[in-house]
């Protein structure tokens, strides 16, 4: 069994995918995770991330920089979404993601692309959403928890101008996947919204047994 969860930055999709992978026995694969990771190696190697040729060279990341703390803050998710336009990046990645979904059991992947390009055919497809001021307010919360004050202002443009990249970019653009159950979480609490994911999924996987 394969659940997809796409969606933009900050909409709550991580959160849920999760939520879905306690619910349902599953392992989870936070896929932006390796985008991150590709964007905080090319940060470390001096290179620059709107160069494709120095994020395709930082493909080959090692695996512990996926335990590093840097990698969730805001600086390396833009990076994240920068390094992503690159078709070479994406295509590099790809294998790692498909491997992950059909292992034996079945899997729950999150990101911006598995039901459109990395599991077309996943049993359940979710597209997470939420409105650009509630996932801006969403970061500030988590900086605060941190430390950190960030500027309103600024953290509204970046999510704005991820949106544009992952929406606009050629190759595996962001968008609702045919098939996919559309849940926005703005209004919602994090218990009310992984009720709504796990009952949109059930309803999603008993027509798939129905055929």
């Amino acid at each position: 069994m394969i659940i997809a969860v796409d969606g933009p930055a900050a909409s709550g999709k991580g959160t849920i995918a999760k939520a879905l992978a306690a619910h349902y026995g599953l392992p989870c694969l936070d896929t932006g995770l390796l985008y991150r990771a590709v964007g905080l190696a090319v940060l470390k190697r001096g290179g620059d991330p709107d160069r494709e040729a120095d994020a395709l060279a930082a493909c080959d990341f090692d695996d512990a920089i996926l335990a590093e703390p840097a990698l969730r803050s805001e600086a390396v998710g833009s990076l994240a979404s920068r390094v992503s336009v690159h078709p070479s990046v994406r295509a590099a990645l790809v294998s790692r993601q498909r491997d992950f979904a059909t292992q034996p059991g079945g899997a729950i992947l999150d990101g911006r692309d598995i039901a459109t390009v990395i599991a077309p055919d996943a049993d359940a497809k979710l597209f997470v959403t939420a409105s650009v001021a509630v996932r801006a307010q969403r970061r500030y919360s988590d900086a605060q928890a941190q430390g950190a004050r960030p500027d309103m202002d600024s953290l509204i443009a970046d999510i704005q101008a991820r949106d544009t990249r992952d929406m606009s970019r050629d190759h595996a653009p962001l968008r609702v996947a045919e098939g996919a159950d559309l849940l926005d979480t703005s209004d919602l609490t994090i218990d009310a919204a992984v009720r709504q994911a796990i009952a949109l999924v059930d309803a999603q996987l008993d027509r798939h047994r129905k055929g």
